[in-house]
């Protein structure tokens, strides 16, 4: 929605994406900007398969985040879909943010997306993220890497974890931001609806508490979301999809343990999200091969027209 209220010569807006190899923390990086959960967050790579955008607004300006899939080879369908997702944005953005982690050297990967990098005319920053996890004598030869390698427009060292520069990298991007309207109310954070970001919330605690015994062929469909009549809580009922009925077992867990696990700790966030408390049900559903059938993702929400 188009506000005109902060139209002036003095207010910049526009978009910005964050691209870079798998689990980098460019999630982690959206949130701390938020100030609240939007992306899901986890340790295992893959874990963003939709663009995910993020509003800030500020006294002079409104930044809209654009957090995509983590650019890597595609295995199957889902993988195509992630990657076509996450080099559309290149196209349609005022600024990129190559993030990197600062732990690990600059590989095939960085050198990928680089490649991307060629036909853009965007300004496009790199932001070193996870200084906190090295010795500030290592930064210098990173940057010095990363500066032989393409001519950035500016480079940012941050922990997003922590909160450390990312004030600084803000008004770095709202220098290269075009003077615009506020195109979302300064409330709004998200452009995804709740309904989104409640399956986001589920799918993320599942592949926290299940680790490495389930793969990326997870997908969380909410199935009913309602106000039941004079109380004040919300009925969520949800289905987790997996490919296999020994993923099936895992996520119900032992006498349904591990089910009960990943629903009370979905809750607490879709309770903070929503406000109000939440009844939630979930369900566990088999669709063997789902990520390979373009029928299924177009169910589950990846639905490549939109992007």
């Amino acid at each position: 929605m188009l506000n005109n209220t902060n139209e002036t010569k003095d207010f910049k807006s526009g978009f910005i994406s964050i691209i870079g190899r798998p689990n980098v923390g460019k999630s982690t990086f959206l949130n701390q900007v938020i100030g609240q959960k939007i992306a899901i967050m986890s340790d295992k790579p893959q874990t963003t398969r939709n663009k995910i955008q993020g509003v800030l607004t500020l006294a002079d300006a409104q930044m809209i985040f654009i957090d995509t899939p983590g650019i890597h080879k595609p295995k199957h369908k889902l993988g195509d879909f992630m990657m076509k997702v996450a080099q559309n944005t290149l196209k349609e953005v005022d600024l990129v943010l190559f993030m990197v982690n600062a732990e690990e050297g600059f590989g095939r990967g960085e050198e990928f997306i680089l490649e991307k990098f060629e036909k853009v005319d965007t300004p496009i920053f790199l932001v070193i993220n996870k200084i906190d996890q090295i010795h500030p004598d290592e930064l210098l030869p990173i940057i010095e890497t990363y500066k032989e390698k393409y001519p950035f427009t500016e480079i940012v060292p941050i922990s997003a974890l922590q909160g450390n520069n990312v004030d600084r990298l803000l008004e770095q991007i709202k220098t290269y931001l075009p003077n615009g309207p506020q195109y979302y109310p300064a409330d709004q954070v998200t452009d995804h609806p709740e309904r989104f970001v409640i399956t986001e919330l589920i799918r993320e605690k599942a592949l926290h508490l299940t680790r490495e015994e389930i793969p990326h062929s997870i997908a969380v469909v909410l199935d009913k979301m309602e106000r039941q009549q004079g109380k004040d809580i919300v009925h969520v009922m949800a289905t987790i999809i997996v490919e296999r009925d020994s993923q099936k077992g895992i996520i119900i867990g032992k006498q349904g343990s591990m089910l009960k696990e990943i629903g009370k700790r979905a809750r607490v966030d879709i309770e903070n999200l929503l406000g109000t408390k939440v009844f939630l049900e979930l369900w566990v559903k088999v669709q063997k091969d789902w990520r390979n059938r373009m029928s299924q993702l177009r169910e589950y929400g990846f639905n490549e027209d939109e992007y």
